[in-house]
């Protein structure tokens, strides 16, 4: 009833749902047709009345689900979707496509048939990226088992890779065996990138038996990894050192640090767009002349895509922030042919209430979700400052708070030691784990 309202403000009959994932929030389904991210392939016209007519494979189809969508749902075949295109045509309907979203066919269609058409963007997309306190909760929660995998990989890949090579498709493989060990986990949430030294610097690397590389020594290892889980969706980069890092790699990792902390500290008031956040996270590489090409920050869905709009953090997001919508914070450094770097935690966006403000305006923040520690061993102290000292040690104290009673005896001596503060000892014990 909500989104047939804001349909109704804009003078229209009717909205053409065609992407998954709104259909999917739409009626609040959930599907196995795509890898990595739980949709059925299906349409829906909304109706400015609040009714919906649902297009799927029937089969598909069982009468819990029936039930669960209720009776202003109706289900209707595939073959059905054309007929009602030109019902909606012969009653000359107002109709709303999203062009960025729907195919040609829905706007030719429409027309032919004697519809009016008008290109608005797709009603569900503002309302699913705002989400609920139900969703933010079940988002935080899935969370925290994503950090339990997560913490217990790295604890692991710490003590396997002092005793034995390791590739990174063998990396990639005893994450997963991780995650698997979580409740309510259903599959990645998208192609795990684990990349070692040179392969690190090729954002969107994918291990295969051809490129299958040792983590060596002495080498940075990068790993983009996430998790779909019934209560939320997951992304995570932590980029580690195997062995000792370079002082370049100090450096370079302590710049994108800079960045991803000013991104985790910011305060905007209301209207603010991604985009003005941008340079936050680039200053500090900005400086020495360096960049990244990738955006910093793109939505995340609650148990749908890991990239989700309208919201985001890059030079080109002109939606303006809200409150609870989903984002990564992930700035990073490439160097082509021998490393890269990327520090990623999911935020969500919250309104700063106990702010002293003189306007009329609220201010929003950010609360970090992602709970996985950040490798003191690659940081430069000295390029710290003490706000940003402070950040990261009451970041590390809430991740062990966190999750140590939720670990391994091993991995709660390997987290103890990683989230100390960061002006103590940096190098972390030889914690022993069963490969």
């Amino acid at each position: 009833m909500r989104v047939g309202g804001l349909i109704a403000k804009n003078d229209v009959d009717a909205a053409v749902i065609a992407a998954p994932d709104s259909v999917a929030w739409l009626l609040n389904i959930r599907g196995g047709d795509v890898s990595h991210t739980p949709l059925a392939l299906s349409f829906a016209i909304l109706h400015k009345s609040g009714k919906a007519q649902w297009f799927i494979d029937e089969r598909k189809i069982s009468s819990a689900v029936r039930d669960h969508v209720g009776k202003d749902v109706s289900i209707h075949a595939l073959a059905a979707l054309a007929d009602e295109i030109q019902m909606l045509g012969a009653k000359n309907a107002v109709v709303q496509v999203d062009y960025k979203r729907n195919a040609a066919w829905f706007v030719q269609k429409l027309q032919s048939s004697g519809a009016v058409v008008l290109d608005k963007d797709d009603p569900c997309l503002l309302p699913k990226a705002c989400k609920n306190a139900v969703e933010v909760e079940g988002i935080r929660q899935a969370h925290i088992r994503d950090g339990v995998a997560l913490s217990s990989f790295l604890a692991w890949l710490d003590s396997a890779t002092q005793q034995a090579e390791v590739t990174e498709l063998e990396a990639e493989e005893k994450l997963l065996q991780f995650r698997k060990q979580q409740k309510d986990f259903k599959e990645p949430s998208f192609d795990t990138i684990a990349g070692s030294a040179e392969h690190g610097a090729i954002v969107h690397y994918r291990a295969t038996e051809q490129s299958n590389k040792v983590l060596a020594q002495n080498t940075l290892f990068l790993c983009d990894s996430g998790g779909q889980y019934l209560d939320g969706t997951t992304d995570v980069t932590r980029t580690v050192v195997i062995g000792q890092p370079t002082n370049e790699q100090k450096r370079r990792f302590t710049q994108v640090l800079k960045g991803h902390i000013a991104i985790a500290q910011a305060v905007f008031p209301a209207g603010i767009c991604g985009r003005n956040l941008d340079v936050l996270a680039r200053s500090a590489l900005w400086a020495e002349g360096l960049d990244y090409a990738h955006g910093t920050g793109h939505g995340v869905g609650a148990y749908l895509g890991v990239h989700e709009g309208p919201q985001g953090i890059h030079l080109r997001s002109d939606v303006p922030l809200e409150v609870n919508m989903v984002l990564s914070n992930e700035p990073g450094f490439y160097k082509e042919g021998e490393y890269g770097i990327r520090i990623e935690n999911l935020v969500v966006v919250t309104e700063q209430t106990t702010l002293r403000n003189t306007t009329n305006r609220p201010f929003y923040g950010f609360e970090t979700l992602t709970l996985a520690p950040i490798d003191r061993r690659l940081i430069a102290t000295e390029l710290l400052t003490t706000a940003e000292i402070a950040w990261l040690d009451a970041y590390h104290a809430r991740v062990y708070m966190t999750l140590s009673s939720k670990v391994e005896d091993n991995v709660k001596r390997w987290l103890g030691h990683m989230t100390q503060p960061l002006n103590n000892a940096t190098q972390a014990p030889q914690t022993k784990v069963a490969m």
